[in-house]
């Protein structure tokens, strides 16, 4: 059977885990936008701090995803639990790291005009600081995107969702006729949606970017 044959015959079950796919890996990087933005905040004023934030999360890269999720398994069990943990926490370290550089990155003399007209600090942030360094943040939303795109495929290691199924189910039957159309299948749907993310992201940007300040 020919690849594009498998992948007509196998049209539903590979929509489906690419939509599997593609849905955890954006439940991720939203929950970790959420949480490496409010990072950001919470440290770039103080150096220590942000320098901690930037290690702590460094550090997490080092850990070879196959070895966290096996790590994660026994406490949280198979299935969707341990790649959403996993994959939160790959993606944390391009969004704290961008959001301290884009906050750091705001003209002191533009917050400084906010509070001399009675902005309080949360206002600033809201208003001032953080649209100005939703550039470099979207940049590190992207970069995370891309990252876990594909870590998640790892994922079916411990019986987790996406197309990640499909290559293990290659791998496990090498030699077989369709092992190679299910790895092959397997790779390029999560390129593909790699790409799509990647074009929306480029979107977004010229939606809420000012043209003045795009990079």
């Amino acid at each position: 059977m020919g690849f594009w044959d498998y992948v007509g015959s196998y049209r539903e079950r590979l929509l489906f885990d690419a939509y599997q796919h593609a849905s955890a890996v954006l439940q991720c990087v939203v929950v970790a936008t959420v949480a490496g933005v409010a990072i950001g905040v919470l440290t770039y004023r103080r150096e220590w701090a942000a320098g901690l934030a930037t290690a702590t999360t460094s550090a997490v890269l080092t850990v070879p995803s196959l070895a966290l999720i096996g790590l994660l398994i026994p406490v949280v069990g198979l299935g969707v639990a341990p790649t959403v943990i996993a994959l939160t926490l790959y993606g944390l370290l391009p969004v704290v790291r961008n959001a301290i550089v884009g906050l750091r990155g705001v003209d002191p003399a533009l917050v400084d005009a906010a509070k001399g007209i009675g902005m309080s600090r949360a206002r600033r942030l809201l208003r001032v600081e953080l649209p100005l360094a939703w550039p470099p943040i979207l940049t590190g939303v992207r970069v995370a995107t891309q990252m876990l795109m594909g870590i998640a495929a790892i994922a079916a290691y411990a019986s987790g969702p996406g197309l990640g199924n499909e290559i293990f189910r290659g791998i496990a039957s090498l030699g077989s006729a369709n092992a190679l159309n299910q790895v092959l299948a397997g790779t390029l749907g999560i390129v593909a949606l790699a790409l799509l993310f990647d074009a929306g992201y480029v979107l977004l940007g010229r939606l809420t970017i000012p043209r003045g300040i795009r990079g």
